[in-house]
């Protein structure tokens, strides 16, 4: 099996590309509230390797988790699954 199957992946959009070699991505989930059980959607923000700056804002990508590359950068993008129109 490879390594990269048995990784934490997230898939989500770009909303930031800025930075150098860095993307912010942002994934959104579904939660149901402990008590209520009223399904909440939550959004949550990652700096992720772009090495080839090769993301843009709108995309659609796949990214795994890395040894740390920054303080705050430990995510990779290896799969850019849809393009931004």
């Amino acid at each position: 099996m490879n390594r990269q199957d048995t990784r934490r992946s997230w898939e989500g959009t770009v909303i930031s590309d800025n930075m150098d070699k860095t993307v912010v991505v942002e994934v959104g989930r579904l939660v149901a509230h402990p008590l209520y059980g009223k399904v909440l959607r939550k959004t949550q923000k990652f700096k992720a390797h772009d090495e080839n700056n090769q993301c843009h804002v709108g995309d659609r990508v796949r990214m795994v988790k890395c040894r740390p590359l920054s303080k705050e950068k430990t995510w990779r993008v290896v799969q850019i699954l849809s393009r931004a129109q």
